[in-house]
C-alpha cells in the first residue's frame, strides 16, 4: 500500500510466483526465451530498495540464490559507512554484496568504471548459477550500464585543477557561461552552480576539442545485448517517504555520523571538490 511499483520491461512469473496484472499492465513483454541477465531495483532514498532486494534474495534461495550489486555512487567509498546508509553487517553476511567499499574517498569512481565492473560482476554471479540484483539510486550508473558507453576521455587532473582554480577566481556562473559558448546543449541542462558537471563538461572539451553532448549522443547500446528488467519503487505518499528519511537521519546521528565526518575531515587530504565529499551529508 506504500508504493507504486513500475516494472520496466517484463519480470518473468517465476521470480515472484504468479504474475500480477497490476505489475505487467502497460509493460512490453520480452520473449519467453530471452535470457534474464539481472534484475534492477531503483528508487529514491529510503524507499525500501534494500529491503526488497533482501526479500527477493531470500525467495530465490531455492532457485540457486542471488547476489546484490550496489548501484550507488556513495557506497563505493571506504570509511563512509553511516552517512551513506550502507547495508548492515547482518545484511552483508546474509547475501553477498558487490561494489561496496572499493575506493578510498580520495579517488574518484566514474560511471564508466562502474559499468565495466558491474558487467564483470553480472558475469561472475551468473557463472555461479545465481541471479544478480542491481540495487541502488544512482541513475547515472544505471544509464551507463543500460545504454552503453562511449569513447569519452577520462579524467585529467591537471586540466581539472586549472578549471577549479578558474572557478575560485571567477565563480562557477562565469564558467557556466564559458560552457554555453562551446557546448550550449550541455549548458542548457545544467544550473550555473552545478560545479561538478560544469567542470566535467569543460574538462572533456579541453581534452578532446569535442563537446560532452556530442559524446553522449554517440553512445549506442548493442540492441538486446543485456536484459535488465527494472523495478522502480515510487512511494505514493511523499510524506511517508519524508518521515522515513528523517528517521534515517536521526538513526545516523545516534550511530555516530558526526564522529564519522570528523574522522574523515581529520585526514587533511579530502577536499570539498572531491566526488566523495559531495555526497549528501558530507
Amino acid at each position: 500500500t506504500r508504493h507504486h511499483v513500475c516494472i520496466h520491461l517484463f519480470v518473468p512469473h517465476w521470480l515472484f510466483g504468479r504474475a500480477q496484472n497490476s505489475f505487467t499492465a502497460g509493460c512490453p513483454r520480452i520473449g519467453a526465451k530471452m535470457k534474464l541477465h539481472a534484475v534492477a531495483i531503483a528508487g529514491p532514498t529510503a524507499s525500501g530498495k534494500t529491503g526488497l532486494a533482501m526479500a527477493m534474495a531470500e525467495h530465490l534461495q531455492k532457485r540457486g540464490g542471488a547476489e546484490i550489486i550496489s548501484v550507488d555512487s556513495a557506497l563505493v567509498y571506504k570509511g563512509m559507512d553511516i552517512g551513506t546508509a550502507k547495508p548492515s553487517l547482518a545484511e552483508l553476511a546474509a547475501v553477498p554484496h558487490h561494489l561496496i567499499n572499493i575506493r578510498d574517498p580520495l579517488n574518484a569512481y566514474s560511471a564508466a568504471e562502474f559499468a565495466r565492473d558491474a558487467l564483470a560482476c553480472v558475469a561472475e554471479i551468473s557463472s555461479r548459477g545465481k541471479l544478480p540484483l542491481l540495487v541502488g539510486g544512482t541513475m547515472l550508473y544505471f544509464k551507463a550500464l543500460m545504454e552503453g558507453l562511449n569513447d569519452m576521455p577520462g579524467a585529467d587532473t591537471v586540466i581539472r585543477t586549472r578549471i577549479q582554480e578558474e572557478a575560485e577566481k571567477l565563480g562557477w556562473p562565469a564558467l557556466h557561461a564559458q560552457l554555453k559558448l562551446v557546448d550550449p546543449l550541455t549548458a542548457a541542462r545544467l544550473a550555473p552552480a552545478d560545479s561538478q558537471r560544469i567542470s566535467r563538461a569543460l574538462e572533456v572539451f579541453r581534452i578532446s576539442g569535442l563537446t560532452l553532448s556530442s559524446f553522449q549522443q554517440k553512445a549506442i547500446r548493442e540492441e538486446d545485448a543485456y536484459n535488465f528488467p527494472m523495478l522502480s519503487l515510487e512511494p505514493l505518499n511523499r510524506a511517508w517517504l519524508h518521515q522515513r528519511i528523517e528517521q534515517r537521519f536521526d538513526d545516523m546521528l545516534a550511530q555516530g555520523f558526526l564522529e564519522e565526518v570528523k574522522t574523515l575531515r581529520a585526514r587533511g587530504d579530502l577536499q570539498i571538490d572531491l566526488p566523495s565529499m559531495r555526497c549528501v551529508g558530507y
